[in-house]
């Protein structure tokens, strides 16, 4: 089975092929994935406008590509998944349309890959893993705790009330004058830097739900940093590093509430799973891992190229949907929202949300 994933959700342009051998094993047969950081850098963010006419672009330029590294033709095509949402909404109906306009002219199935679905089924592909396994899922625009039960079968244990980790980091990169994307500009930083020099909070830590909250420590660092202002480097490496180890802790403490709500819900895990860009930062690695191993699990995190948006994933999830007999129609729409797991007291629900 060879299918062609399609990802324009945000500011990456992706295509890639994603087989599955004879013997089942899974393989990535090209990868292609066009940033557009240099057309949003100056903005400290996302433009929704620039975004889509980038993937206007460049999107037929990455699908022939992803098809000529994987020595393939439309026609030897299995599926075309495409990511449907949720994302800027222009973005997403560049990616879709592009691959409904392909399933039609190769007679081929469509499938329309919620994208966090997406994100949630990675370790499926990198790693064979099993249902079910805690994720969680943190990017710039979604942090949540999900018991993955089956494919379109998930469980939201918790998420953010406010900022998503990776927007948090974003913001207070842009705070300091550090570069775009903020992520890994604060993790950067904080390699140099002091995480006890000040004392910041950690948001909801020992809640009894596993929810996140971030905007008050934002507002801790901007309070701190305008209080010693003008900043050194030295007190810019400090803040992140602060505000770095504050992050960490509040997941791992959240993580663990998860973990001990997890068995109500889907009995037990087989692993702890981390992904989306956040994923991709060292520290919350190391500290997922050494929480992992309290609780007699393995942390499984995607390799760092695909902790980001990518082809991959949406190709994979389509293998997954059509393994099942899941597939869409010409009218799938452009999903900007479109949440994948239910709230704990819902009975399973579908992807579709």
């Amino acid at each position: 089975m060879n299918v062609l994933g399609i990802e324009t959700t945000c500011d990456e342009t992706a295509a890639a092929i994603v087989a599955v051998e004879e013997d089942g094993r899974a393989v990535i047969r090209s990868n292609e994935v066009l940033s557009q950081i240099a057309e949003h850098a100056a903005y400290g963010g996302v433009v929704p406008e620039i975004a889509a006419r980038a993937h206007v672009e460049v999107l037929d330029r990455l699908v022939a590509r992803a098809l000529d590294t994987a020595s393939l033709r439309l026609a030897d095509l299995d599926g075309i998944a495409v990511a449907a949402g949720p994302g800027l909404i222009g973005g997403v109906l560049v990616g879709l349309v592009t691959g409904k306009t392909l399933a039609l002219v190769a007679r081929k199935p469509l499938v329309a890959v919620n994208h966090l679905e997406a994100h949630a089924l990675t370790a499926r592909l990198t790693d064979g893993l099993a249902f079910p396994y805690l994720l969680l899922l943190a990017s710039g625009g979604h942090t949540q705790l999900v018991a993955v039960k089956g494919v379109g079968d998930y469980v939201r244990l918790g998420g953010t009330i406010d900022d998503a980790i990776g927007e948090a980091f974003d913001k207070v990169a842009k705070l300091l004058g550090l570069g775009y994307p903020g992520g890994p500009e604060v993790e950067r930083a904080a390699e140099s830097g002091d995480p006890e020099r000040f004392a910041l909070p950690r948001p909801m830590l020992g809640r009894r739900e596993p929810n996140f909250s971030l905007s008050g420590l934002k507002t801790a660092l901007r309070i701190e940093a305008e209080r010693i202002a003008p900043l050194t480097n030295q007190d810019v490496a400090d803040l992140c590093a602060g505000f770095q180890a504050a992050v960490v802790d509040v997941v791992v403490d959240r993580v663990r509430v998860a973990l001990r709500d997890f068995g109500g819900v889907a009995g037990h895990p087989t692993a702890l799973v981390a992904a989306g860009g956040v994923a991709a930062n060292g520290a919350l690695r190391r500290a997922l891992t050494h929480q992992a191993g309290e609780a007699g699990l393995p942390l499984v995190a995607p390799p760092l190229p695909l902790c980001g948006d990518n082809g991959a994933m949406i190709a994979w999830a389509g293998i997954e949907r059509l393994r099942l007999g899941l597939t869409d129609d010409i009218t799938a729409p452009a999903r900007p929202r479109w949440p994948f797991a239910q709230a704990r007291s819902d009975a399973q629900s579908p992807a579709a949300g």
